[in-house]
């Protein structure tokens, strides 16, 4: 069987009895440690491991004091499976017992022991009242299921038989994702002399070895692992549920703070904003109001921001879940689903907890919308959270689809596999991705934009490319893969840069126009100025320039001079009679004979002839280049 690794959080009151029964677990002696932090580097003080059977490997966190609790077991959500509520048999519960279980629901930590301590203290009669008392507590909480042990952590009495209960409460674990992306919060960093930068905490998700190059967020920093060690020992790799230290390499202590995050993929990626939805604690001291400065505890990180409601501007209490937003004051690295604790920072109080919906929130408005939309998002399975993002940003890469979603990069994976397949996504470069719903309807907007261009300029070869994805107005590059496959269907023809429906020819609209070529073609190789035409034919400025691009551009027509077009059929006819009628060369005067042409006309039309390389100049005659 492989190994397993998984963390234990001791919880309960100060002064019962969580560090003598670490050292009766462990055999460390989690306050040796505290006195002796600067000569390791791979356990921080009130971490200790403890080895079962069938290759589980546990570490212990054992967090002394209330304050502590509150900043260490949030910090430690980031591994902990499951939680060892100490509560010292001479004493019973405590108000701050009762904390700690509300905190531990907030955390979504599923399973919990109770460990009644100092049993030696006591007489049986008291200890049974005790018991009561316990079940009394655990009853009105999640965890009223929760196995209750006796032991004396001074003699061990009872030692033996809490082992075996652990290692039964941790075979029905779920074991943490070790394929998927890396992602370690970082809770403490220091320097070792001759070392370097290290760094420490509980490996979320993912593994790690020495070869993985990593990125410190929300810096960006590229980091080199030099070593990596597990509970003191030095180790190739590391995995999700271990505690870990990395001697890092890209960074210095200075720049690396509580709450920083390393990962090893582009799967991450900063927030300042959070959609969260928030279970509050069972009676708040003071009314929470809508933009009330609030504390976030998420992972290692602790984070000042503001809470914006949507459906209220204050709360008293309430049992309900409120789905509401955090503004941050700084960055920070989190994922859909990832549990939180929210404070008050003045005066200092628990306000609740819960989990967060998206990470990259928005600003919405205030009203039921938004929270139909949060709840939306609760609800989607899946497959539907990636649609709904593929349909808002039309087109993704899948590192931004796992980014957005903050779904593992398996599911991911899964889910895109198996939507290419069935056609419902359309891969428009290598691992970037559409929905097929949205590529029909740019395909659509395309054609019929195609069209609408084609009524109003009928004498236009087609739209422009550049101008056809300007007023499109939708993602730049779904439009490129739309017009590319529509050309290679031959649903849209592309001349240049101009793009048309395959059907469309250029056409003249209206008879005046028709009627303005017609004498342009009857006044041969002696047209009048192009103006001329315009006035017989009272054709707006407009008009005209587009008759006269229109002619040019479907080459019917030529440019005389500045003021003059030439009809292209006449300028043929008499280039061919000018040939006939010369040997190699010519003269001005010998095309003038030939063609009846005055000098008006003339001298144009040899250098027209130039200009389309028919003839090139030789002192005073020309010559033809290809007769």
């Amino acid at each position: 069987m492989a190994d397993v690794y998984y963390t234990i959080g001791m919880a309960g009151h100060i002064d019962h009895g969580k560090t003598t029964l670490t050292k009766a677990l462990t055999g460390v002696d989690t306050d040796r440690l505290k006195e002796e932090k600067e000569r390791h580097i791979s356990i921080e003080p009130g971490y200790a491991p403890l080895k079962l059977e069938n290759g589980i490997h546990v570490s212990i966190v054992d967090v002394p004091g209330h304050e502590r609790f509150i900043r260490q077991m949030i910090a430690g959500v980031a591994g902990i499976d499951l939680v060892l509520l100490v509560i010292a048999a001479d004493e019973g519960v405590m108000p701050q017992t009762k904390e700690h279980l509300q905190i531990l629901k907030f955390l979504g930590i599923k399973k919990c022991m109770v460990v009644v301590s100092k049993t030696d203290r006591v007489e049986d009669e008291l200890l049974e009242l005790a018991a009561e008392e316990i079940k009394e507590l655990l009853e009105e909480t999640d965890y009223k299921n929760a196995p209750i042990l006796y032991v004396d952590s001074i003699s061990g009495k009872g030692i033996s038989e809490l082992k075996h209960a652990i290692q039964k409460e941790i075979a029905d674990l779920e074991q943490r994702d070790s394929n998927g992306s890396f992602r370690l919060p970082i809770d403490q960093a220091f320097t070792v002399q001759g070392h370097g930068t290290v760094v420490r905490g509980t490996v979320f998700e993912g593994g790690v070895t020495k070869d993985s190059p990593l990125t410190l967020l929300p810096s960006g920093k590229n980091i080199k692992i030099r070593q990596i060690q597990v509970h003191n020992k030095e180790t190739e790799k590391a995995q999700a549920g271990q505690r870990v230290a990395l001697n890092i390499a890209g960074t210095t202590k200075g720049e690396i703070k509580r709450g920083d995050v390393l990962v090893d993929s582009e799967n991450f990626h900063v927030t300042r904003t959070v959609d969260i939805s928030l279970q509050l604690v069972s009676k708040l001291a003071i009314p929470l109001k809508q933009r009330t400065p609030v504390k976030l505890h998420i992972g290692t990180t602790e984070a000042y921001g503001k809470i914006v409601f949507f459906d209220r501007n204050e709360v008293k209490e309430s049992t309900e879940e409120i789905l509401c937003q955090v503004r941050l004051e700084e960055e920070i690295v989190v994922r859909r689903g990832d549990r939180f604790i929210l404070r008050r920072p003045t005066p200092i109080e628990t306000l609740g907890g819960g989990w967060i919906i998206q990470p990259q929130g928005g600003k919405y408005r205030f009203g039921e919308e938004t929270i139909t939309m949060l709840k939306k998002q609760i609800e989607s399975s899946p497959t539907e959270i990636l649609d709904e993002y593929l349909r808002k940003n039309q087109l993704l890469s899948k590192s931004q689809l796992i980014q957005l979603s903050s779904l593992q990069e398996d599911k991911v994976d899964e889910i895109v596999s198996n939507a290419v397949n069935s056609g419902n996504y359309i891969e428009i470069t290598q691992h970037v991705y559409s929905l097929k719903r949205t590529i029909s309807k740019v395909n659509e907007m395309i054609v019929n934009k195609l069209i609408e261009y084609h009524e109003e300029f009928p004498l236009r070869i087609g739209m422009s490319k550049a101008e056809l994805i300007q007023v499109l107005g939708q993602n730049k590059n779904v439009i490129e893969y739309c017009i590319n496959d529509q050309i290679e269907s031959n649903l849209i023809k592309k001349e240049d840069q101009y793009l048309a429906v395959s059907s469309f020819k250029p056409s003249l609209p209206t008879r005046k126009m028709e009627n303005i070529v017609s004498s342009l073609i009857n006044d041969g190789i002696q047209p009048k100025k192009w103006t001329d035409y315009i006035k017989q034919g009272s054709l707006s400025n407009q008009e005209a320039n587009e008759l006269k691009v229109f002619l040019l551009k479907t080459n019917q027509a030529l440019t005389l001079n500045e003021e003059t077009l030439i009809y292209k059929i006449a300028f043929d006819k008499a280039v061919n009679e000018l040939k006939a009628g010369t040997d190699a060369s010519f003269s001005l005067s010998e095309a003038k004979e030939i063609l009846s042409l005055s000098r008006k006309y003339l001298i144009p039309f040899l250098e027209l002839l130039d200009q389309n390389q028919y003839t090139r100049r030789d002192e005073g005659n020309r010559v033809w280049i290809n007769k």
